[in-house]
């Protein structure tokens, strides 16, 4: 990582991330009365959201991953990039760390489930790159980075903001979203881990929507 780049205060555009969680709320589907006394199953917040979908990119020793490799497993996915002065890594390394708090109860179900760090800065973020990046973290979590089309591709799968931001002495930013996303085995939204509450929180949406 860039350590000069590190030092810089991120521009995360507030604006931006708060249309994008309004219109990921609007997009849900609608939840009304059951007519059963209330006994229905609990719908996840992102039931019915229009997130997620096919993407081509490569990990870290530059092989071919697919979205549909991981069938069958649940996974949280974050878009961020390597060269992040905080935002990035305080918000993986919160992850992480419920994810590691989740599995002292629920070895198996840990173990199946699948954390992913999606660069949107390819231009940087070498498969080598974020290969260490992601190492830095956890063994568990996948880094993943791509061509700018591929990239592009699944950003927009997964409603993900991001631009090009300011030059600084270390190189430039990137303006982003901060959204880490649980998704089912089928592919499906469930719901928006809260980073921000900490890592218990994150460990205990995990436990409440995993099943």
């Amino acid at each position: 990582m860039n350590q000069r780049a590190m030092t810089k205060p991120i521009r995360t555009s507030s604006k931006t991330f708060t249309a994008l969680a309004l219109a990921g709320l609007l997009s849900l589907s609608a939840c009304g009365g059951t007519g059963d006394g209330g006994n229905a199953p609990e719908q996840p917040p992102l039931a019915g959201a229009a997130i997620g979908g096919p993407f081509t990119l490569v990990d870290k020793n530059g092989a071919t991953v697919k979205w549909s490799d991981f069938a069958g497993h649940y996974r949280i996915v974050y878009f961020g990039y390597t060269f992040c002065p905080d935002a990035c890594p305080t918000d993986v390394a919160v992850t992480m760390r419920g994810l590691d708090l989740y599995a002292k109860t629920h070895a198996r179900a840990a173990d199946a489930l699948r954390p992913i760090f999606i660069s949107i800065d390819p231009a940087r973020d070498t498969p080598k790159v974020v290969g260490e990046f992601a190492a830095a973290f956890s063994p568990r979590l996948i880094g993943l980075t791509g061509t700018a089309a591929q990239v592009d591709q699944a950003a927009k799968g997964f409603a993900a903001y991001y631009a090009r931001g300011k030059n600084t002495g270390g190189g430039y930013l990137m303006d982003h979203s901060r959204i880490a996303y649980l998704m089912g085995p089928k592919g499906e939204p469930i719901t928006m881990l809260p980073v921000d509450k900490g890592a218990q929180a994150v460990a205990d949406d995990l436990a409440h929507w995993v099943k």
